[in-house]
């Protein structure tokens, strides 16, 4: 979807929510400011900003399209047809930030647009998510939930229950005072249980050792635990 198509995009989805969902509506009018002013070769050459408006259209589009069935029980039934991890962001996350206020979303717009957001750990976790896969996990990545949730990854495995991860490599200076704020956001969304996993890349057949544990807790950790592990 070249810029100028996903700019249209969202006009149309902005319409088309306002008598589905105002939220959304004005989730999306927040998008759509954000790059209204934005000449459309420069948009295009901001491929993570792209990437970011393309996943928002997916989800306002498949949101709009649940909301839109005549019963509860016809929403029901989709979300059933729907992965674990799928069902949990259209079920549960995406709607959450739809309805909330997200403080961290006017932070991380800016940094976006200005080239600053580096994701540090970001080979590692696509290593460790298609580790995931290939050992028949299941695996969700959205910009919001790393940006404004915390999570790296959503996986499940056998039981089907998904679990939010956040990888990380940082010092040991800071590994506590990351994690608690890893834990007091995880909390501020409603998540009940989640995975907080540090890495040695000195260490040999790390990516395995950290695929092991996520897998391990997405089928056993219990609700309200928040678990550290290095």
């Amino acid at each position: 979807m070249q810029a100028k198509e996903i700019k249209d995009k969202l006009k149309l989805l902005i319409e088309q929510s306002s008598g589905i969902d105002p939220n959304l509506t004005r989730r999306l009018r927040d998008v759509y400011r954000w790059i209204r002013n934005i000449k459309l070769g420069t948009l295009a050459s901001k491929p993570i900003v792209i990437a970011f408006l393309l996943e928002v259209i997916t989800d306002a589009k498949v949101w709009l399209a649940i909301q839109s069935l005549p019963s509860e029980e016809a929403k029901r039934l989709e979300l059933e047809q729907m992965s674990p991890n799928e069902r949990y962001w259209y079920g549960y996350l995406f709607p959450k930030w739809i309805n909330a206020t997200d403080t961290k979303f006017y932070i991380w717009k800016k940094k976006m647009m200005a080239g600053e957001f580096n994701q540090a750990d970001s080979d590692i976790i696509k290593y460790i998510a298609q580790d995931i896969v290939n050992r028949e996990g299941d695996i969700w990545q959205r910009y919001i939930a790393d940006l404004s949730m915390a999570t790296d990854l959503i996986v499940s495995h056998h039981q089907r229950k998904p679990l939010c991860i956040q990888v990380t490599s940082i010092g040991e200076q800071f590994h506590h005072e990351k994690y608690q704020k890893w834990q007091n956001a995880l909390q501020l969304w409603e998540i009940e249980r989640g995975l907080f996993l540090s890495y040695n890349p000195a260490e040999s057949d790390f990516i395995r050792q950290l695929v092991n544990v996520a897998l391990y807790n997405s089928d056993h950790l219990a609700e309200g635990k928040y678990l550290n592990f290095s």
